[in-house]
C-alpha cells in the first residue's frame, strides 16, 4: 500500500478521474448504455475475460473498441444488474496508469418458466489506463472472475 504524505493537485485529479472512469463503466453497464461504455475505451483497446481467475489463458479476448459492443449488449439478457465497486488501487506514471479494482456484480434473470435467479460474481478488473487528449481511458481491461453463486430470487 502506498503512503501519501502529500499529493499534488494533478495526482489527486488523476486519481479521481480514474475512479470516476471505473465507476462510469459500472454505471453504463447497469443502465444498458453500451455507447457510453464503449466511449470509455481507446480505439485499440484489449479486453480479456478470465471466467476462472486462476487460468493462464483468457476465456475470451477482444481487440478494438467496436469488438466490445456484443459483450456489452449481452447484459440485455438479464432483467437487471447491479455492479457494486469496492476497493481499488492505482499506480500512476505520467499519461499511463495501472490498477486493480474489485466489484460484486449482481445479475437477475427470469427464465421461461418465470423463475427468477440471482447470479452474484466476485470480480476484479486488472486495468491499464492511458490519457488521450486530457481524458483517461481504458487501454486494457482484464475481467477476472474469482467466484460466482447462482440462487433462486424472489421479486
Amino acid at each position: 500500500m502506498a503512503v501519501h504524505t502529500s499529493v499534488s493537485p494533478q495526482e489527486a485529479a488523476d486519481r479521481l478521474a480514474l475512479r470516476e472512469l471505473i465507476d462510469a463503466y459500472a454505471h453504463c453497464a447497469d443502465r444498458r448504455d453500451a455507447e457510453g461504455q464503449l466511449s470509455l475505451f481507446t480505439e485499440d483497446t484489449r479486453f480479456l475475460v478470465f471466467m476462472d481467475a486462476t487460468a493462464a489463458e483468457p476465456t475470451q479476448e477482444l481487440h478494438g473498441r467496436e469488438s466490445l459492443a456484443p459483450v456489452f449488449d449481452n447484459l440485455n439478457s438479464y432483467r437487471t444488474t447491479t455492479h457494486f465497486n469496492g476497493q481499488s488501487t492505482v499506480s500512476l506514471d505520467g499519461d499511463r496508469a495501472t490498477g486493480e479494482s474489485y466489484c460484486l456484480a449482481h445479475h437477475v434473470s427470469v427464465g421461461d418458466d418465470g423463475q427468477r435467479t440471482l447470479m452474484v460474481a466476485s470480480i476484479r478488473y486488472l486495468d491499464e489506463f492511458t490519457r488521450q487528449d486530457g481524458e483517461w481511458l481504458f487501454a486494457e481491461r482484464r475481467l477476472m472472475v474469482d467466484w460466482t453463486e447462482t440462487r433462486p430470487s424472489t421479486p
